[in-house]
Parts: C-alpha cells; structure tokens; sequence
C-alpha cells in the first residue's frame, strides 16, 4: 500500500519548474533575455520608423513587421506574447530570492496588467465591440496614450524592473537567502 501524499508526488510538470529554477535556471533567464530583446528591437524599429523616417504610423511595422504585416495588426500574436512573457515571470519566480524576488515581482505585477490591456484589444478585435465607442480595440491607458508610446512605456517599465531583479540575481549581498540556482556570480562572504 503506497503512503505516498499524492500532493508531494514528483510531476513531470513540477520537474520541469524545478529545473527551470535551479540547474536551467541561468539558461532560461538567457533565453528570456534574448526574446525580450528581441521584442524591444521590433518596437525601436518601429519606433524609429515613425519618428526617424517619418513613416505614417499604419506602414510602420518594426522588422518583421514588413515582412509579415499581420503581425502587427494581429490581437492574437500581441496577446499571444503578453502571455508568454507572463508565464515565464512566474514559471522563473521560485529562483529568485530576497530582494531580486521583490524587483522580480514588480516585474510581474506589471506584466499581469499589461496582459490585462491585451486581453482587453484581443476581447475587443473577437467581438468587434470597442471601448467607450472607439472604431479600433483600444485599451484603458490607449485611452490617454497613443498605441505606439504606450507599448514602448509598458515594455520600459517592465523591463527596468526585470533587469534589476536580474543584476541582484547575479550578484547577492552576503544578508541575501540563497538561490538554489547557479546565477551568482559569486556568494559574498558576510563580514563579521
């Protein structure tokens, strides 16, 4: 007879989460940085294209944008992302630890709203039904801000915080708790 709590089993998906956030966790932290890289140089080019260029905000569409233009016109792709990246925040949350933990979740409360807004355009794009009479989706702060400055100020303001949960991560203070990770780049030894 197994005396096993089925509530402490080891799950493939529990595995998984645990690796992400121990031995994978520098790795997945990497990957990361590279797709919101990748993110930040499609809004720059964009960016770029309408205030450098003087491109009309419809034929501006980052990089990949003019290769694929749904992409950009495309609720599901931008709902999509805000998806993955909230995932991740919390798939990589358990790896950090003392105040890297605290920025990290900054992060993430951000990102939740952020999903929130692209949730809010893709109901809006399905339905066909707009915000407050609008002829477009239009999210709560689009309300204030235009679309293209309001994407480059959530992705700052998501970003700054996740880069400083990230340098924390890296490099502990000696009061912080260890992470189960091998992120630092090395432990600082407390004085005293």
């Amino acid at each position: 007879m197994n005396t096993v709590d089925p509530g402490t089993r080891p799950t493939p998906w529990r595995d998984l989460v645990d690796a992400l956030n121990t031995r994978w966790h520098k790795r997945a932290l990497a990957v990361y940085a590279v797709v919101v890289v990748g993110h930040w140089a499609e809004h720059i080019a964009q960016a770029v294209q309408i205030y450098a260029l003087g491109w009309p905000t419809k034929q501006a569409n980052g990089l990949l944008g003019l290769v694929w233009p749904w992409l950009v016109s495309s609720e599901w792709m931008h709902y999509g992302y805000a998806v993955i990246m909230m995932g991740a925040f919390l798939l990589l949350r358990p790896g950090f630890t003392g105040r890297s933990r605290t920025w990290w979740n900054i992060a993430t409360g951000i990102q939740i709203w952020h999903h929130f807004e692209h949730l809010l355009l893709l109901l809006q794009a399905l339905t066909g039904s707009f915000l407050l009479g609008a002829t477009v989706p239009t999210s709560i702060a689009q309300l204030v801000f235009p679309r293209v400055e309001l994407h480059l100020f959530y992705n700052t303001i998501v970003t700054i915080p996740m880069i400083v949960a990230m340098v924390l991560h890296r490099h502990p203070r000696a009061d912080d708790p260890v992470a189960a990770c091998t992120c630092a780049v090395r432990r600082p030894v407390p004085v005293g």
